[in-house]
């Protein structure tokens, strides 16, 4: 049998509507922590909360500048949450 274990940790942080905005905002390149509790109107331990998550899942990444941290997506973590669908699903990457 498999393990799953890090596949919970990838679907899981797609799993919240927080979670799908964070991811959202960042396609469009690196966030800091300060603008994405301004946009999503959060408290800052929220934020902390789905940012461990997401960088658990290894889809987001994070660096520290002075007090604030600036979080990326990860192109890793992303290629490799498609590939596990993929492969869960039976589906072929062409197929999609």
């Amino acid at each position: 049998m498999m393990e799953y274990s890090s596949d919970t940790k990838i679907f899981k942080a797609f799993c919240d509507e927080n979670r799908l905005k964070i991811l959202e905002l960042l396609k469009d390149g690196e966030k800091c922590a300060c603008r994405l509790i301004e946009i999503l109107d959060i408290r800052q331990s929220a934020l902390s909360y789905h940012m461990k998550i997401l960088c658990d899942s290894g889809i987001v990444v994070s660096r520290q500048d002075g007090k604030w941290t600036h979080y990326r997506l990860n192109e890793e973590g992303i290629e490799q949450a498609v590939r596990r669908l993929t492969f869960l699903t039976g589906r072929k990457t062409d197929e999609m």
